[in-house]
């Protein structure tokens, strides 16, 4: 059904009352492909909360890359998590207003000014009651491997999901930084350990992982150096905090496209270390921590240029997730490949 746009910054209720149906951008199976045509603006149901959940009126809602993979229908189909539903309603950053809440919710009540947080796991899993939610069977992101995310006028999540609003952010600003900063916070100070005179390398510093991982070397004291696509890139990622930038662009012939020949693969050995070489350089030395989350075009960079006993932390693979490298470079080194997701 076709929406008034003029309609969709209004809703006829109030609070702990939803209206029958909402504007939502949704994808359906059918029309998966570039995400400036999967998604369509539509009129679709609101969905009542149910037990322990809670129903949000989006007020602002954060775009990630894992939408991009929704829209692509790649590298899996979103309908594989919820196969009982015949679309998919994106989005897993949001801020927002409390609207109705379900059954057993006892800490939110309507009109509650939020953060909505992504990480969704069932109750009943014994690790989320003290040990991590992360490591439970029913771990879902909200908005990508469960449906009824931000991308629309109203959000169904669990009550769990919820955070107060700071208050002196506006409603955009609070919406943009939970996916990638809790994400760089656990990969960096979780995962790695990170503290002041590690040197860290982050690739593609001025994205959304990028800036919060940079900002957090540079709160503890770590040297973090950005790898960016231009000077401007590379201006930001220093105001930032980064001791320096690299422009990815001087070194292209690095990156791992797969399928190369042995004498094309030679050549990009050789191009990698001189990057490597570029990093020492303006480092001081090998990087304690390689921040990664673009996999295969970068990953044999990764494992060369880090130090012996170094550490590359991953949580994405934007450019692909069949990662090929020299594993002499690991294990004779002996170097870490650790897995991180969300927080």
């Amino acid at each position: 059904m076709a929406v008034d746009l003029n309609q969709v910054s209004q809703v006829a209720t109030e609070p702990g009352e939803l209206p029958a149906t909402m504007a939502a951008w949704v994808i359906r199976e059918e029309r998966f492909g570039e995400p400036l045509d999967a998604f369509q603006l539509e009129e679709i149901e609101v969905p009542e909360p149910g037990a322990f959940e809670v129903t949000v009126r989006v007020m602002a809602a954060g775009v990630n890359f894992n939408n991009v993979w929704a829209a692509l229908g790649e590298p899996v189909s979103v309908f594989r998590y919820h196969p009982n539903e015949d679309h998919h309603i994106g989005g897993s950053d949001a801020s927002g207003i409390v609207w109705k809440v379900g059954p057993g919710v006892t800490r939110w009540k309507p009109g509650d000014e939020v953060v909505i947080h992504c990480n969704q796991a069932s109750y009943e899993d014994p690790e989320v009651h003290g040990l991590d939610p992360l490591a439970a069977p029913s771990q879902r992101i909200w908005g990508y491997e469960t449906s009824w995310g931000s991308f629309a006028q109203f959000c169904k999540v669990q009550a769990q999901q919820l955070l107060h609003k700071p208050k002196h952010l506006a409603w955009e600003e609070a919406a943009a930084y939970g996916l990638t900063y809790f994400t760089a916070y656990r990969m960096l100070m979780d995962r790695c350990h990170v503290q002041s005179g590690h040197r860290v390398l982050i690739w593609g510093a001025a994205g959304g992982l990028g800036v919060f991982a940079t900002q957090l070397c540079a709160l503890t004291g770590a040297d973090a150096v950005g790898v960016v696509s231009s000077e401007e890139k590379g201006k930001l990622v220093e105001q930032l905090g980064a001791v320096a930038y690299i422009d990815r662009s001087e070194f292209s012939g690095m990156m791992r496209r797969g399928g190369e020949t042995p004498d094309e693969e030679r050549a990009r050995f050789k191009e990698s270390r001189r990057f490597c070489k570029a990093v020492e350089s303006v480092l001081g030395g090998p990087p304690d921590i390689v921040f990664e989350h673009v996999g295969k075009a970068t990953f044999p960079t990764s494992v060369l240029a880090v130090k012996p006993f170094g550490k590359i932390v991953i949580c994405g693979a934007t450019s692909g997730y069949e990662l090929d490298f020299d594993v002499r470079y690991l294990w004779m080194r002996q170097k870490e490949i650790i897995g991180s997701h969300f927080a």
